[in-house]
């Protein structure tokens, strides 16, 4: 991590803390992250448009003055960057009237708008639709009158202009860093609720590690339950690296995602465009996965997910019906997903694809209907390639340990499935455990070389498999027990008869002493 991203790292969190004493984490977090990409999209459309007037040696803010051109400017931004800002809306123009101490919600209320609204009608609209919902400029949480409001929201931004955002691409992904930085900030500091929608940084890039491995041509990614969309973006950064620099303005990768929670939805877009990933590039979904999907058509190259785990679902007997779940015969319970959204992801993958989902443990041992699904996926159709045992206390708001399925179609070794427990190492930090570069260096390397290491790692063959019952649990491959220290019996029985001697020795002094005394003998 550089100086430059732990400096703007730095910055950011003080601004979001203006808010704290006002409202928790999970509130708060909606008006700092918004405002940071209300300023990210201004600053990205003037610096645009500046530079496509530049041999007219005029700005954006000039040009627009010519009523004739406007129109044209609009269709400018709309057609390369998906939106379109008026001058007076500008992140800079509502700057103005803060430091002047003029009241400025109304103002900025309706520059929001303007941005969602400027997309109606164009490819982009339904990546904008709704972006600003949760800035709620009227909540009494920033203030109980308007005054308060209004001088709370000024200092955010005031503080906000202080810090130099670079839109370019050079910088882009500082900046993105920064953002995800933030939100793993929040998940951090408003526990379970926020932890709904994060998934800590080390996990994930374990996991866009695997489903990229020996694939740098993946052209389609997808995440059913994608909240601030960081799984999807730690793929890219695989690619990226595997593609090497240069490839960052134009993947030729497509991401796919659906998130149920409104506010989280609106938080991926955020993310997504934020990282530079240009709307054309993303289609990011709102609703209940399971319920109501909306790609089910599509096949992917890469499926990534982080699930709620063993959450409620409406599991009718008529999703028999479904293609996604039809095969099985069995629907997982209704108290536990988890199986659900494996079958799901399944249904998306492609022949060659790779998928790689978090998991409670219980999915690996636990019976009835779970245990069908298992055996189906093991048996009937092989395409569970490994199992990773995770450490307890990874992520925000659960203590409990996790683990990684991987999933393939065309499996390159169809006789065996690897098993890793990684759950022994890592490092304590604060309340929560963290995996460092070297733990998640040497699960992928295990991973990749599908190796056995001594209470680390075990290739069960099918067979093995079979004689388990389909039982998963990781400790019936990879034994960690660790021995205790031979005892040496002759040793011991010696150490007991000095001691016989002992006491008797002492006992007679007592004896003695006691008659001297003219006393009994305790």
């Amino acid at each position: 991590m550089s100086d430059e991203q732990i400096k703007l790292f730095q910055k950011l969190w003080d601004i979001a803390n203006i808010l704290r004493g006002k409202m928790d984490a999970s509130e708060f977090k909606n008006y700092i992250l918004g405002f940071i990409f209300y300023k990210f999209l201004s600053l990205k459309l003037e610096t645009y448009l500046n530079e496509q007037l530049q041999n007219d040696g005029v700005t954006y803010q000039e040009a627009y003055t010519d009523v004739s051109i406007r129109e044209d400017l609009k269709e400018e931004a709309l057609t390369t960057l998906g939106y379109f800002i008026e001058p007076e809306f500008l992140f800079s123009s509502i700057l103005v009237l803060a430091a002047q101490k003029e009241d400025i919600l109304a103002t900025l209320e309706k520059a929001l708008k303007n941005i969602e609204d400027s997309t109606l009608g164009s490819e982009s609209a339904d990546d904008f639709d709704g972006l600003f919902g949760d800035v709620d400029l009227t909540s009494k949480k920033l203030g109980s009158s308007e005054a308060e409001r209004n001088r709370a929201i000024s200092e955010v931004l005031l503080k906000l202009d202080e810090i130099s955002f670079d839109v370019d691409s050079a910088h882009i992904d500082i900046l993105g860093d920064a953002y995800e930085y933030l939100i793993g900030e929040f998940a951090s500091s408003a526990g379970k609720k926020a932890g709904e929608f994060y998934t800590p940084q080390q996990v994930s890039k374990i996991l866009a590690s695997i489903v990229t491995l020996g694939r740098p041509n993946i052209k389609t990614v997808y995440d059913p339950c994608c909240g601030s969309g960081s799984l999807l973006l730690r793929v890219k950064k695989q690619l990226e690296q595997i593609r090497g620099k240069g490839e960052t303005s134009d993947l030729g990768v497509h991401f796919s995602g659906q998130e149920l929670t409104a506010t989280t939805y609106n938080l991926g877009r955020m993310n997504m465009l934020l990282h530079g990933v240009k709307y054309s590039d993303f289609d990011i979904v709102q609703g209940d996965t399971l319920e109501n999907p909306q790609h089910l058509e599509k096949k992917f190259d890469a499926v990534v997910a982080n699930p709620p785990f063993s959450a409620n679902w409406n599991a009718d007997s008529l999703k028999l019906d479904d293609e996604r779940f039809s095969a099985y015969g069995r629907l997982a319970p209704k108290t536990k997903a988890d199986f659900a959204f494996v079958q799901h992801m399944i249904h998306h993958l492609s022949e060659s694809g790779t998928m790689a989902v978090v998991l409670p443990h219980g999915v690996l041992f636990r019976g009835a209907s779970e245990l069908a699904i298992r055996q189906f996926l093991i048996e009937e159709r092989n395409y569970l390639d490994a199992v990773i045992g995770l450490p307890s206390n990874l992520f925000y708001g659960t203590s409990i340990p996790t683990a990684i399925l991987v999933f393939k179609k065309c499996r390159e070794n169809p006789t065996d499935i690897l098993f890793i427990d990684a759950s022994k190492e890592f490092e304590k930090r604060k309340t929560q455990n963290f995996l460092t570069d070297t733990h998640i260096a040497k699960i992928l390397a295990t991973y990749e070389n599908r190796e056995q290491i001594e209470k680390y790692s075990y290739v069960a063959s099918l067979e093995e498999i079979r004689e388990n019952e389909y039982n998963l649990n990781i400790p019936r491959y990879v034994d960690t027990f660790e021995a205790e220290e031979e005892i040496d019996i002759g040793g011991v029985a010696l150490e007991l008869k000095v001691l016989d001697v002992s006491e008797k020795s002492i006992d007679e002094k007592i004896l003695k002493f006691c008659k001297e005394l003219g006393i009994e003998m305790p």
